[in-house]
């Protein structure tokens, strides 16, 4: 028997000295696997008292003879020139002129069958069309039961939505065409993620809306579907004669819409079908929730990261992150001692407008990364940023017994890594910056406050008050300090006593820096 057949513009040529062919996937006969519309035992093709026939056995998406469907109709006889569409692959067997005689015909098929190179109708596993039938729902039950685990193993949304497209498909007998869409999360407009077969989508928006607004499946006609009823332009311009929608629930939210359908009225839906799709649909919300989950942690991880990165010290930060990460975070805040460090651009405003935003904010850029390092390389923590002046706390959240100590170094080196800022800018013939630097100590409430979604690390106190006010009385290059600050670091700079005025305070004693002690 030769047969020429052509899937997707590609012809071939199947050839075989035998009376009988089955058509399917995966057997012994003409194998069109490449066609995802081929059922395993698909069709048979036979030739008996010198006519060839054909047959469809129990296929999901039927056999047609030039264009006629011949599904459920029984055995069909063929002519020279007949076309046969089996799937999408279009099958023209050659109808021979005259056939051997019985006789000759059984000696070669016994000559060739021992050779290997024929098999009879049960090599094929033939099966009667009720036998046919049970495999074919095995078939399809092994498809779906596979689904979870294919699922599991894709880690890109549009690979996975995808092929639980292309499952459906395969699984529901009637299922010509399917589409898988999703709700934007942040708009809630319906996207198309996934549709087969490939080029133009058959899809039914009005549909979708109504399984995602309905938050339930159906099939499309329903039976009491009034005749006389107005089609959508979709329905009409896609060919819809029969679909199904349903949508993709998880945990009372409407994720999207997963749908089949089929261009002919003659391969209906069934309830069974309704069925498959719902769950085929509870594994895709499944999969789509579980792929948010992921991203939601993937952000929330990133947050957390440039949070505990721009504000700690990385041995501080290390410790903050596995505690996040482990959800023992202590979250509100406590009250102990704590020392302030304030820093603040001397002229900030007169330095804007020479400069310019653009130009300032590379100032800042540039100037910031040391200032910061310096306070890190001393066990600070950064509380905020203001605009030029940078809030910085030690002994929190980690307790520091040598806080106000650190807090000067820092200091005094913020004070030198602007001095070679300012040198290299010089050098450039760039504006140049001063800072001015205020520390002071005491008790204060402090501690991480708000929740997972919305966190932030405050310090709340008078001291931060006091604190502000050494830093607006520090003039271009100086550090002061409180008097308490001061008893803890005397053996370590030298400093002179001085009076600040402040606006509402009135005056407040201060030690201003001037060089760290030698071999301190």
């Amino acid at each position: 028997m030769r047969i020429t057949y052509s899937y997707q513009g590609t012809a071939q040529v199947f050839e075989r000295r035998t009376s009988q062919v089955i058509v399917g996937r995966q057997n012994e006969g003409l194998d069109l696997s490449p066609d995802m519309k081929v059922s395993r035992l698909h069709a048979r093709l036979w030739l008996e008292d010198g006519q060839l026939w054909i047959e469809d056995l129990n296929s999901r998406h039927g056999t047609q003879v030039n264009d006629e469907e011949i599904q459920g109709h029984g055995k069909r006889a063929l002519r020279a020139g007949d076309v046969v569409r089996i799937g999408e692959t279009t099958v023209e067997p050659e109808v021979p002129a005259k056939l051997p005689e019985t006789g000759q015909l059984m000696n070669a098929a016994k000559t060739i069958q021992n050779s290997g190179d024929i098999l009879d109708a049960s090599a094929f596993n033939f099966r009667s069309p009720a036998e046919a039938n049970a495999a074919e729902l095995k078939e399809r039950l092994a498809l779906f039961y596979e689904l979870p685990l294919q699922l599991g193993a894709e880690t890109r949304l549009e690979s996975l939505l995808q092929l639980v497209v292309e499952r459906i498909v395969n699984i529901i007998p009637s299922a010509q065409r399917g589409a898988l869409l999703v709700k934007d999360r942040a708009t809630g407009r319906l996207t198309l993620k996934a549709h087969l077969p490939l080029g133009s989508p058959a899809v039914s928006k009005t549909m979708a809306k109504e399984a995602m607004e309905r938050r339930k499946a159906f099939i499309w006609p329903t039976p009491q579907r009034d005749e006389g009823e107005e089609l959508v332009d979709s329905l009409v311009s896609h060919h819809i004669e029969t679909a199904m929608y349903a949508p993709l629930l998880w945990k009372e939210e409407v994720l999207g819409v997963l749908c089949v359908d089929n261009s002919k009225a003659s391969f209906p839906f069934q309830s069974d079908d309704l069925q498959l799709l719902q769950a085929v649909a509870h594994h895709a919300a499944m999969a789509v929730a579980h792929h948010y989950a992921r991203e939601d942690l993937g952000r929330h991880a990133e947050f957390t990261n440039r949070f505990f990165s721009s504000r700690f010290s990385p041995s501080v930060r290390d410790q903050l992150m596995n505690q996040a990460s482990s959800g023992t975070l202590p979250l509100g805040a406590r009250r102990s001692e704590v020392t302030i460090l304030i820093s603040d651009i001397r002229g900030f405003t007169q330095l804007t407008s020479r400069l310019g935003a653009q130009r300032m904010s590379d100032l800042l850029n540039e100037c910031f990364p040391s200032l910061i390092e310096a306070i890190f390389a001393h066990g600070g923590t950064i509380e905020r940023f203001v605009g030029d002046a940078i809030f910085a706390v030690f002994g929190s959240p980690a307790q520091d017994d040598n806080q106000q100590e650190h807090a000067v170094l820092a200091a005094l080196e913020m004070q030198e890594a602007i001095r070679n800022l300012n040198e290299s800018r010089e050098a450039r013939e760039a504006e140049t910056c001063l800072l001015g630097i205020g520390i002071d100590c005491g008790e204060a409430l402090h501690g991480f406050i708000g929740n997972a979604t919305r966190m932030e690390y405050t310090v709340i106190g008078e001291v931060a008050n006091r604190a502000s006010r050494y830093s607006a009385g520090a003039r271009e290059g100086e550090i002061l300090i409180s008097p308490e600050v001061h008893q803890w670091v005397w053996n370590l700079v030298t400093a002179e006593q001085t009076t600040i005025e402040t606006k509402h305070e009135g005056p407040f004693t201060a030690y201003r820096i001037k060089s760290k002690e030698e071999g301190s």
